[in-house]
């Protein structure tokens, strides 16, 4: 499906490949961004896009000379990591709950974090420019230290997969942690407040930004690069370690090299060049898809899961969906599923099933397939994964 162009009475259009109408607060949220005045060309919606704070979650929004810390969000620089390693799916015969125990002793999950600190993370470059940062984070230096290898909780996981060739793949799914939160509510806050300076009349106070050239855009720009590196590294971190626990369980601890390895933020902002000009995109729950690019695109657990290359489409700002997008809240997940609704819908899966995961079951998420049959024209597949186990944030 190519995208289609919403009827919506804004000065930049809005272009959405969600193959459905868009409900009302949706359509409120996506007129508020299209109606700033430095929206570059049009806003893009991906198929997965569902509500968030100020922008859409799958919106992706080119600015000109200004960034909205909100529509980037407080987890800066979530995204996914996945390798895809020299072995069959048969060799996991027998082995799934040990691998799954294994994971969960040895990667932090939801607000815990590293009892020590390992040598790769103390040896980290970025650490230097650690008292750059925000004032509002400089107590937090050991905590960001000991939660570097973490994966935090909500929709974060970690994912033994097999492929339609049965070979094996490991994925996760992660971000900044405590570290890019604080940043990110520092930097929001001060936008706030500037926008209440200037009486600024905002359709929507998290719409708030800084215009570049001033001190605050660029501080805010310095720690966003920042947290971006400190998410990517997160996931490196804690890919080795679980690259290491599939070693011991299926080649006695030999070190293997993988065949493919991608990692991609899907909530950040990077400077890139699109229809001849400099511009700012921020993709919030969108993942870059420029021509070769490999991507991740998981669905729910239960669901498929893909690895794919970009098409390099110009309308898009070069970007594709970061997963299959929420159907249901949290807290509506919760009231209308029971315990052996996720248990039938997470047969064959090894994963924890019990209250606390209930929220992130997979009837709470859209149907993948369509979401990836509505952008055909912005990525092919290159491999289709299954989960076989699943560990939880």
């Amino acid at each position: 499906m190519a995208y289609e162009k919403l009827e919506l009475s804004t000065p930049t259009p809005v272009l959405s490949w969600a193959g459905h109408p868009l409900g009302k607060d949706e359509s409120k949220m996506a007129q508020n961004v299209a109606s700033l005045p430095f929206v570059f060309k049009h806003v893009a919606l991906m198929p997965d896009v569902h509500l968030g704070k100020g922008a859409l979650v799958g919106s992706v929004v080119a600015t000109k000379e200004a960034v909205i810390p909100a529509a980037i969000g407080v987890d800066i620089g979530c995204g996914m990591s996945a390798i895809k390693m020299p072995f069959k799916g048969n060799k996991l015969e027998g082995k799934l709950k040990k691998i799954r125990l294994d994971i969960e002793a040895v990667i932090p999950t939801g607000f815990n974090e590293n009892p020590e600190v390992e040598k790769a993370v103390t040896n980290w470059q970025h650490w230097r420019q650690f008292n750059n940062l925000h004032p509002g984070v400089q107590d937090l230096e050991t905590k960001a230290m000991r939660q570097l290898g973490s994966l935090g909780g909500g929709n974060h996981f970690i994912e033994v997969c097999v492929d339609t060739d049965n070979q094996v793949w490991l994925m996760l799914h992660s971000g900044s942690r405590n570290i890019g939160n604080k940043l990110a509510s520092c930097h929001i806050n001060t936008a706030k407040d500037l926008a209440k300076l200037a009486g600024n009349n905002l359709p929507d106070p998290d719409l708030a930004y800084f215009i570049a050239g001033t001190p605050e855009f660029e501080a805010y720009w310095r720690d966003l690069q920042w947290a971006q590196e400190y998410a990517k590294m997160n996931r490196d971190v804690m890919m080795a370690r679980f690259k290491r626990i599939i070693e011991k369980h299926l080649a006695g601890g030999k070190v293997t090299k993988p065949l493919l390895e991608v990692n991609c933020h899907h909530n950040y902002a990077e400077k890139e060049v699109h229809f001849g000009e400099e511009v700012i995109v921020t993709r919030k729950g969108a993942v870059r898809a420029q021509q070769d690019d490999f991507g991740i695109i998981p669905g729910s657990m239960g669901a498929k899961s893909y690895i794919v290359k970009g098409k390099g489409c110009t309308e898009s700002f070069c970007s594709c969906s970061h997963g299959a997008g929420r159907l249901l809240s949290r807290n509506k997940a919760k009231n209308v599923y029971t315990l052996d609704d996720l248990i039938k819908q997470t047969e064959g899966v090894e994963c924890r099933k019990d209250e606390d995961v209930l929220d992130e079951i997979p009837g709470a998420y859209k149907p993948i397939e369509t979401v990836m049959a509505n952008q055909a024209d912005l990525v092919e597949v290159v491999a289709t994964l299954k989960q076989v186990v699943c560990v939880k944030g």
